[in-house]
């Protein structure tokens, strides 16, 4: 079994029809290689064919939800098809009809901010901090997130989260809609849990449908969007302006984008 500060692997587990997935790569603050992409994938399948299953909570292990994709790993294997396996997973998330609930501690970078745009609920701790680099590395947004976000947001803050690809406060998130409530760290699980439980309590027929309502009028644009953004991502991670933000990263410098 790989261990958590190497390889990292994805935890679950269920208990009162809650579905606990962990993100646990702790010493790399939960960095996402494409082997944690296949486990996320399969885990939210495996809930959503699971009839015990009522409500699925992802979270991160150790003080962290997930400072986004492992770069070297990206760098190594990187996305070449719509099938790529974080396109896999985000494609799970948005499809899944089952309650999603993050319970959000430490960095939620990437990924990390994305996935909560298809989270029923979200709550975070007083030190979350997000952020969506995807400018700075000379990518482009994912997940749905350039429909998503502005969406939720408005198209100004939204240009000031993706443009700037600064990072932000909880606070900030919970202004722009991104997590219901900020509370305390030790008890954002906790709060999370108690919020599952309220869910899994009611009437799932009723539960899954009122989902599947909220989500129906935007459900094909969000779709259209995620592949779009897969199909731009893949250029773009050949660029000249992504080799020379990958390469400033891992030089640790700044990068130079005077001359693109």
């Amino acid at each position: 079994m790989p261990s958590p500060e190497t390889d990292g692997r994805i935890d679950s587990d269920l208990h009162d029809g809650i579905f606990r997935i962990v993100m646990n790569r702790p010493a790399k603050k939960n960095a996402l290689t494409i082997a944690m992409y296949l486990a996320l994938t399969g885990a939210v399948e495996q809930a959503e064919k699971d009839p015990a299953v009522r409500v699925i909570l992802i979270t991160g292990a150790g003080d962290c939800f997930t400072s986004g994709n492992d770069l070297q790993d990206f760098l190594d294997h990187p996305p070449s098809h719509e099938s790529s396996p974080v396109f896999r997973f985000m494609a799970a998330i948005n499809r899944a009809e089952k309650p999603i609930i993050a319970a959000v501690s430490g960095l939620a970078v990437g990924i990390g901010t994305t996935m909560l745009l298809h989270c029923d609920l979200a709550y975070a701790g007083t030190n979350a901090r997000f952020m969506l680099p995807f400018v700075n590395l000379g990518l482009c947004p994912e997940a749905g997130s350039s429909f998503l976000l502005p969406l939720l947001a408005g198209h100004r803050r939204a240009s000031e989260i993706l443009l700037l690809g600064e990072i932000f406060s909880a606070e900030k998130a919970k202004e722009v809609g991104l997590v219901n409530a900020v509370l305390d760290d030790s008890q954002v699980l906790n709060h999370a849990l108690e919020q599952a439980r309220k869910v899994a309590a009611k009437p799932q027929a009723s539960v899954r449908l009122t989902k599947a309502m909220l989500k129906k009028t935007n459900a094909r644009m969000v779709e259209a969007t995620i592949y779009e953004e897969a199909r731009l991502l893949i250029e773009r991670v050949g660029s000249p302006e992504a080799s020379e933000a990958f390469n400033a990263f891992f030089e640790r410098r700044k990068p130079d984008f005077s001359k693109f």
